[in-house]
């Protein structure tokens, strides 16, 4: 992102708000590397305390242990949630009375991975999916969610952190079973958001400190569940089909209100 920075700047100037996700010192946001993940629990907050649930009181699985789901399980354990289980690409760790996630952020670091990690049982990370859970987050790779592996779901809830984790199929037998999921079109967006608070600060010039930033993102990200629910609600729909209505409408919107009408 420096080099995109820099190379736009050459022909036309300093121009810091061209692009984002760039280093603190040439522009960047506070609170950047944690956004997405620290959405993805903005936006489990909101749909538990929909629920009538707190974080606190709640089990939690992630697969995946990169960016998005070191710092989804970092903060959950930091509000009182316990993380049970934890998968990356080679191996998967499982502590039913809950994993001390700050210990396995530093062992991953140091090893590659949370394989052979001393705070928890090793287990198949094939099976992370159908570990009994409150809350499922899939954090890693698209598509693996399928009419396959769907019915062996055995969370009350399916936060997804990754792109596109669910498939149709997967859906259907998902809402079938009762299980709500939260759709990543909405529940990954604090990277993007936060993106777009650093373009604001750029255009601004003006930067904010880490509070004020998370803040914001928390600001959004319970606003934008609210509005997903109430178009759900509506429209009789799911998550996932509310958020994609309300997309699409506030485009069409636009379009006809610039006088692009059919």
């Amino acid at each position: 992102m420096a080099w995109i920075l820099d190379e736009y700047s050459k022909f036309h100037g300093h121009s810091p708000a061209v692009v984002t996700g760039k280093p603190l010192d040439l522009g960047g946001s506070l609170g950047r590397e944690a956004a997405t993940g620290r959405g993805v629990v903005y936006a489990t907050e909101a749909l538990l305390k929909d629920h009538g649930k707190i974080i606190a009181d709640q089990s939690f699985v992630i697969q995946g242990f990169g960016n998005v789901g070191s710092w989804t399980a970092t903060i959950l354990h930091e509000q009182g949630g316990k993380v049970i289980a934890i998968s990356d690409a080679n191996g998967a760790v499982k502590n039913t009375d809950g994993i001390d996630v700050p210990r396995l952020v530093d062992y991953a670091k140091k090893t590659g991975g949370v394989k052979g990690f001393d705070g928890g049982e090793d287990i198949d990370p094939k099976s992370i999916l159908a570990e009994r859970c409150d809350v499922l987050i899939p954090a890693a790779i698209g598509g693996v969610l399928t009419r396959e592996n769907a019915n062996g779901v055995q969370a009350k809830f399916v936060v997804e952190a990754a792109n596109h984790p669910t498939d149709p199929d997967a859906d259907e037998i998902l809402a079938k079973k009762g299980v709500v999921v939260l759709p990543d079109v909405y529940a990954n967006a604090g990277g993007v958001t936060v993106s777009y608070f650093e373009w604001v600060q750029n255009i601004q010039g003006f930067m904010w400190d880490e509070d004020k930033v998370n803040a914001e993102l928390k600001k959004y990200m319970t606003r934008a569940y609210e509005d997903v629910k109430e178009m759900s609600k509506s429209k009789g729909c799911s998550y996932r089909m509310g958020a994609f209505c309300l997309g699409i409408g506030r485009v069409a919107r636009a379009t006809l209100l610039r006088g692009w009408g059919a």
